[in-house]
């Protein structure tokens, strides 16, 4: 039995972890600005990659941690599988949210926090909605979804690599394009 093994057992020490961690989220996306519509906008149009730096640094720092404490027994990692149909249908999902409103998911509930009534109106509205419309047509889209199914393979598969190995190229190669982003002044 590890150390975390209460708290895997205490689903309300799991919901308090979350909720913590889900606010520390939530200021950190606000603290980078990217709760701001200006700056949503400024991604799609490629003239500010604030938020694509954003999203860099937070696959790195969770890349990293995840493998860490899958290394310590203190997660379990599961590969799922995928399908271009799913895929094809979260994109166009997401990307009209997104395209119409100017917020992500995680976005847009930093925006409601901090007060943005687009967010709050448009925003959580059209999530509650969205999900509603989804789950009403999911019998006649399952068949869709499913096609294309890719396998469950890793990147350290792909590779041919251990994690440890895989990492670092990953994070030397998105670090390479941060800094490359900065120097271009985007």
């Amino acid at each position: 039995m590890t150390r975390l093994e209460p708290v895997r057992r205490n689903h309300g020490a799991q919901k308090a972890l979350g909720l913590v961690f889900g606010i520390a989220f939530g200021i950190l996306l606000q603290k980078a600005g990217v709760t701001r519509y200006e700056v949503i906008i400024a991604q799609l149009l490629l003239v500010d990659f604030t938020v694509l730096k954003v999203m860099m640094s937070a696959v790195i720092v969770g890349m990293v941690g995840v493998h860490f404490m899958h290394g310590r027994s203190w997660v379990n990692l599961s590969v799922r599988t995928g399908s271009f149909g799913s895929t094809v249908v979260g994109g166009l999902i997401f990307g009209a949210g997104f395209g119409l409103l100017g917020y992500c998911p995680g976005t847009v509930a930093g925006a409601a926090g901090q007060g943005a009534m687009d967010a709050l109106a448009g925003g959580v509205t059209g999530l509650l909605f969205g999900s509603w419309l989804f789950a009403w047509l999911y019998p006649r889209l399952s068949r869709f979804l499913d096609r294309g199914e890719f396998t469950r393979q890793t990147l350290q598969e792909v590779l041919h690599l251990s994690t440890w190995k895989t990492i670092p190229v990953v994070v030397v190669l998105l670090v390479a394009l941060l800094l490359g982003l900065e120097w271009l002044g985007l």
